[in-house]
């Protein structure tokens, strides 16, 4: 299937999951918001959406182990029932919905995210766990479809006003959980043949040197210009993947 890639897609999906990766090592997550629209671009979604699904439970393992006397469980649990909901919603809709249909789904999806953190200010608060319905419901679904339900588990844990490293560790453990969810589920759907296994086992590499980077690289950008470039990189992703379908 991918022998008849011509090599720039190569080099591109390469530094599409290198730069991806950089972002989740610098911010904590965000590498599927803009890995999974651009390598939409050359890969249908059901290639895409698992792989990079896979990717990022590596990536929360990595956080996640690391730091487990973080993990804040008493904001997970009122989560994950909400959570396998939309887990199990997602499923069904990944298989049954059209191809184009299901990639402009992303397109605007990514372009409102986009649009909403370059226009909307956080006005912070708190949230009640009464918000963790929506946004385990939303993750859970959206995570599914488009691989992007972090949006909404980021939002949740932010205004449950965790610092930074419990909610480094508490986002990685509710990633953990949900992606197991939805792993099996692409799996079992049978979306892990022999030719994207290939591909995933050529991908982690890719995945470990952007995530390393992001790391250890310190930079003087400041949070709201790093959060303005991602932004528009995300505004051009999906508008492109818009006008490719």
């Amino acid at each position: 299937m991918f022998d008849s890639l011509p090599p720039i897609y190569w080099v591109f999906g390469a530094a599409t999951l290198c730069a991806a990766y950089f972002v989740r090592g610098v911010a904590g997550f965000g590498s599927g918001l803009i890995a999974i629209p651009l390598l939409a671009l050359m890969l249908p979604l059901s290639v895409v959406v698992p792989l990079v699904v896979l990717l990022d439970y590596v990536a929360s393992a990595s956080h996640g182990l690391k730091d487990r006397a973080q993990i804040q469980w008493r904001q997970i649990w009122p989560l994950l029932p909400f959570s396998a909901f939309g887990v199990l919603c997602g499923l069904y809709l990944f298989k049954t919905i059209d191809p184009v249909m299901l990639a402009h789904g992303l397109g605007v999806f990514i372009l409102f995210y986009a649009l909403y953190t370059l226009l909307v200010k956080d006005s912070g608060g708190s949230a009640s766990t009464l918000w963790a319905i929506p946004a385990g419901s939303l993750g859970g679904l959206i995570g599914t479809l488009f691989g992007t339900g972090g949006p909404f588990y980021v939002a949740y844990l932010t205004h449950r006003g965790l610092p930074k490293t419990q909610f480094r560790a508490t986002f990685a453990t509710i990633f953990l959980l949900d992606g197991a969810g939805r792993l099996s589920g692409y799996m079992a759907s049978g979306y892990f043949d022999r030719d994207w296994l290939a591909l995933t086992a050529v991908s982690l590499p890719m995945m470990a040197l952007g995530l390393y980077m992001g790391g250890h690289i310190h930079t003087n950008i400041s949070q709201r210009a790093f959060q303005i470039a991602v932004s528009l990189l995300l505004v051009v992703s999906g508008v492109s993947l818009l006008l490719r379908h």
